[in-house]
């Protein structure tokens, strides 16, 4: 396996010294290394992938240096556009390094949402007339491919390294944010949960939402037929959450968020508030962390999303942070959808974390929606 000190520090010889992306479990350690050793100009966690192009754009036009892009292969849909009509050869020809953690690769067990993505992660590359490397696990090796990859920086292509499970060492992470909160977020999940009517359907985000709201229906002996589980495309609750609002406007439609899906396209949140949904409840589980990855920090508790909320048109916004504020808010809740509609906003401050045990559906994401469609005829 390769040291991340080894990793990072030979890039930084090679004066990338520059960091942007979006976190993956398979980097987590060496975006730990890469937090505990450079500055907050020099390690940008971005809202999404695509974003994290811009940044490097920028950082090359005002340095002359390449940065390094990171993310899940889930991020390379986020990246076609900026690389097609931006960093490409034939339009403003940047180089730029990308990692890439490969989830799903061929032959390798995985959850069902990175099965196809894994399948078409170097073939989305050499479409994109991308050349890369899988990192190989021995530094002697290693070392040849970096070798190879800033050679093609210098040509100003962009290269891409594809990371497969294992490849780094373990590395600990020295400087941890901590929040002074004490609702776990799967109490939240629990509590809102708990709250709903018999016929309000939730659409929940990807990772450790849509988990623990699984494990609570199992928990309580109930079916999950009102709950779409969004296992991949992260960021987009929100919207199929809209059109199922919009579709229904008699059934209330909730959307369980993080602050990094949220943040990721927040962009959406506009469209939802313009689109008025009467009957439409965002409730954004925030613990400043993209906890589903290795828990590296968002910009979530540093900004004011009820605010945000506000100022695109939502209805009424809620922030709490502890469970007794959460009841009672949830008391009130529906009689104001009865009152004034949706959207509304309810932004429920968690800490970091999650039980170790935590499972994971035991459904299919086929058998999912399918038991969503059958609820949503009633």
């Amino acid at each position: 396996m390769i040291r991340p000190e080894y990793f990072i520090e030979k890039l930084r010889e090679n004066d990338i010294d520059c960091f942007a992306g979006v976190p993956d479990s398979l980097l987590k350690n060496m975006c730990a290394y890469i937090t505990d050793h450079f500055d907050a100009a020099h390690n940008i966690i971005a809202a999404n992938e695509g974003a994290a192009v811009g940044l490097a754009v920028g950082h090359y036009l005002a340095t002359g240096k390449p940065a390094c892009v990171y993310m899940q292969n889930s991020g390379e849909g986020n990246i076609i556009n900026p690389l097609a009509s931006l960093t490409d050869q034939e339009v403003y020809n940047i180089p730029v390094l990308l990692l890439i953690g490969w989830r799903g690769r061929p032959g390798v067990h995985d959850e069902p949402q990175h099965v196809k993505q894994g399948k078409v992660t170097t073939g989305l590359l050499n479409v994109m007339g991308i050349n890369y490397e899988v990192l190989a696990k021995e530094e002697d090796k290693a070392e040849k491919q970096i070798t190879k990859a800033l050679k093609a920086l210098q040509n100003k292509e962009v290269f891409a390294l594809v990371i497969e499970k294992d490849t780094f060492e373990d590395y600990k992470l020295q400087n941890v944010e901590k929040n002074d909160l004490t609702m776990s977020r799967e109490e939240a999940i629990q509590t809102v949960a708990a709250a709903l009517g018999a016929k309000d359907c939730i659409v929940s985000t990807t990772g450790m939402i849509s988990r623990e709201l699984f494990e609570y229906r199992a928990a309580m002996n109930q079916g999950h037929e009102r709950d779409f589980l969004t296992v991949g495309s992260m960021g987009h609750a929100s919207q199929i959450a809209l059109g199922i609002a919009l579709a229904q406007p008699e059934r209330r439609v909730w959307c369980f968020d993080g602050d990094g899906a949220a943040i990721m396209h927040m962009g959406s949140m506009a469209i939802v508030a313009n689109k008025a949904p009467k009957n439409y409840v965002h409730v954004v589980f925030n613990n400043g962390a993209h906890d589903s990855v290795g828990g590296q920090p968002t910009v979530g508790l540093k900004i004011d999303l009820p605010a945000v909320a506000k100022a695109l048109g939502y209805k009424a916004t809620i922030s709490v942070d502890s469970k007794a504020e959460l009841e009672k808010e949830l008391s009130t809740l529906n009689s104001q959808l009865s009152t004034i509609g949706g959207p509304i906003l309810l932004e429920v401050k968690v800490k970091k974390g999650n039980r170790k045990d935590l499972g994971r559906p035991t459904t299919t994401p086929i058998q999912n929606k399918e038991a969503l469609m059958d609820f949503l005829k009633k």
